[in-house]
């Protein structure tokens, strides 16, 4: 195609046979694709009638035109696709791959080593930057050789040079040593007196006197085995814990019947393992099992062995659960009335 004389611009081009449209400068569109649309629509033919022209799919010339690269083939068909529909149009194919290439930039291109002048320049200038770099290094070396040899401080002579060659253990020169008696220590050397806080001492022995007794009226009171307390380990059935000091646990499954003098049956259970039945507080009835040694009985709590008959009158075991209660309270207030005559005394004295 003959290029259009446009004075400096030299990518302006248009078809001999369309000289009546005006040309198109691909250096003045804003991208690629919208100066090959531009061209395209001044020359007056769609996109089918360039794609047979070209012989380029009419998808590929629309995304070129819309600069959807991403839907176009490997790059070097898209190269010559772009060459081809830049030529078709009447432009420089060579400014179109150009811009073409500047606007998708293969990045799968290894980086090229420097050459040309830039490269030439650095290589005549380094010896003269290496020759500044070893002068400064050695100025710096030379300094510090030098501040170290001003600060350098001279080694006195011993005091043992002046002794005569002549002397040995014993002998003084110049005369004869006498050792006097020991001096005290300096003032500052010597180990302070311990302060003690007044008061401090009576105090504390006051407390130790006090535990003391009251360790010694504890031991003195008479000690009382501590017994497994109850633990459920299922369902427990009668009336609630504050209204009960007698439970009945079955170690396995047992029967159990709660019935009156005149028959009047007020709990009748097989218990299985871990069950247990709290029986009321003043009511006259028996416990009939169907085997004592599976029954672990607790009063008020804590336990007790097994019952030893199979039927047990339920006022007995209500009656022996006062008792202890009865006595676990003397021995209470016994205790704490002698740890306060031994503080009583310890406080007299």
């Amino acid at each position: 195609m003959t290029p259009l004389d446009s004075g400096s611009v030299t990518e302006t081009y248009h078809s001999p046979a369309w000289d009546s449209f005006e040309p198109v400068s691909l250096t003045e569109a804003a991208s690629l694709g919208e100066g090959l649309k531009r061209a395209r629509e001044a020359s007056g033919r769609s996109l089918q009638q360039l794609a047979e022209a070209t012989r380029v799919r009419r998808e590929y010339l629309s995304a070129l035109e819309q600069g959807a690269y991403d839907q176009l083939p490997s790059r070097p068909f898209v190269v010559g696709y772009v060459r081809s529909y830049a030529k078709a149009l009447g432009l420089d194919e060579e400014t179109a791959a150009d811009l073409y290439k500047k606007e998708s930039p293969d990045y799968t291109t290894p980086l090229q080593a420097p050459v040309g002048s830039e490269l030439d320049d650095v290589k005549k200038r380094s010896p003269a930057l290496f020759a500044v770099a070893g002068v400064v290094i050695c100025a710096v070396v030379a300094w510090n050789v030098v501040q170290r040899a001003v600060n350098a401080q001279h080694v006195s002579p011993s005091a043992l040079s002046d002794t005569p060659e002549g002397w040995s253990l014993g002998a003084v020169p110049g005369g004869r040593m006498a050792i006097g008696a020991p001096r005290p220590a300096p003032a500052d050397q010597t180990v302070p007196v311990a302060y003690v806080t007044p008061g401090l001492e009576v105090q504390l022995a006051e407390a130790g006197a006090a535990d003391a007794a009251q360790a010694a009226a504890l031991t003195a009171a008479p000690t009382v085995p501590v017994r497994a307390a109850f633990n459920p380990k299922g369902a427990v059935y009668g009336v609630a814990p504050q209204s009960s000091s007698v439970i009945l646990q079955a170690r396995k499954a047992a029967t159990l019947v709660v019935s009156g003098a005149d028959g009047t049956i007020y709990f009748a259970r097989q218990l299985a393992a871990g069950e247990a039945y709290r029986a009321p507080r003043g009511l006259a009835a028996s416990v009939d099992v169907s085997d004592p040694l599976v029954f672990d009985l607790f009063l008020n709590g804590e336990s007790y062995g097994t019952l030893e008959t199979l039927k047990t009158a339920l006022s007995s075991l209500n009656g022996k659960a006062s008792d202890l209660a009865a006595q676990s309270a003397a021995r209470a207030q016994a205790e704490a009335e002698a740890v306060a005559r031994a503080q009583a005394a310890q406080a007299a004295a």
